[in-house]
């Protein structure tokens, strides 16, 4: 197993006095990263701010895996009783290039494990990072059918500024990616923003044949039109990346990210989504980005960062 820094001490409340249905994260979570990984969830760090920095937004997500771990502490146990932390991939200085090859390389030696990877960032550079670690792990297959699902305000299908990514370019990179490749590149993101992309950018979605829906066409009232349109989106794929940008909440739930939104997606709407994903059976690797607890307001971020670890994390071990 690639070995990471892992100094991370998971504490929490401890009620003894309710035995074993009273356990909380702290109290199971495993941090040795030579045992049997089959079968269990895994959280994986990724420290790194440096695409946020080239994409000139708010600084702090690097902080973002360790202050999420905080919160996740006290969760009670229900059905991932299977928990480890491999710790963090750390960003060296403005070395993003070597943190997401890092983390592509253990996200691939997870999943050949039999582990389910949850990658906790750090800016929205992670996707690139995790894809990586998916295509890895698929390369011996002459042309897996992989789609990406992402919850976000924004496609980040940027062009490389100075011939270097950032946190807006990541499914570009994908794309050209799959296109050297000979794969499909199958991208579904839900959550759009229009007054957060450029026309380039909606452009660019549609020469990528990308299936969308606006943040003001994803309403409680509306579910059943998005479930639809994932639904459709996930019976032509095998393989399933999904990724959640912490900004497609409205700001006054999800206050701590890079780009707060005006507007955003419900968080009921979110968990919905994300319980459809995980019941396709088709879900191999998950990472929530943009997480930045400098501009958290009372926790009120980590506290729905954790909350939507836990529910992905319950709903996988639900399946195992």
């Amino acid at each position: 197993m690639t070995l990471l820094t892992n100094t991370w001490q998971w504490l929490g409340r401890t009620d003894s006095v309710e035995g074993e249905m009273g356990l909380r994260w702290h109290q199971v979570v495993k941090k040795d990263m030579t045992d049997n990984l089959s079968q269990t969830v895994t959280l994986l760090g990724f420290n790194c701010d440096e695409g946020v920095v080239r994409n000139h937004g708010r600084v702090g997500a690097a902080q973002g895996a360790d202050a999420v771990r905080a919160m996740l502490g006290n969760m009670p146990v229900h059905e991932a009783k299977r928990l480890v932390d491999v710790g963090n991939v750390l960003c060296d200085g403005d070395a993003m290039e070597a943190a997401q090859a890092q983390l592509s390389s253990v996200v691939a030696e997870l999943l050949q494990r039999h582990a389910f990877p949850i990658v906790i960032g750090g800016g929205h550079e992670i996707a690139y990072g995790t894809f990586g670690g998916l295509a890895q792990h698929l390369s011996t297959i002459k042309r897996p059918r992989i789609g990406i699902v992402n919850l976000d305000a924004h496609f980040d299908l940027r062009l490389n500024e100075n011939a270097q990514g950032s946190s807006g370019t990541p499914f570009r990179q994908i794309a050209d990616d799959c296109a050297t490749r000979g794969w499909d590149f199958n991208y579904c993101c839900l959550g759009v923003s229009r007054f957060a992309n450029t026309a380039a950018l909606f452009k660019r979605a549609d020469e990528l044949g990308v299936v969308w829906r606006l943040d003001d066409e994803m309403g409680m009232t509306q579910l059943g039109d998005t479930l639809n349109v994932l639904h459709d989106f996930l019976a032509n794929v095998d393989h399933v990346y999904f990724t959640i940008d912490l900004d497609v909440l409205p700001a006054a739930v999800m206050p701590a990210v890079s780009a707060p939104a005006a507007y955003g997606v419900a968080l009921s709407v979110v968990e919905a989504v994300l319980d459809t994903v995980v019941a396709s059976g088709k879900l191999r690797v998950a990472d929530l980005a943009e997480f930045n607890p400098t501009y958290d307001v009372d926790q009120h971020g980590a506290r729905t960062a954790a909350r939507l670890v836990a529910r992905l994390a319950n709903a996988v071990a639900r399946l195992m």
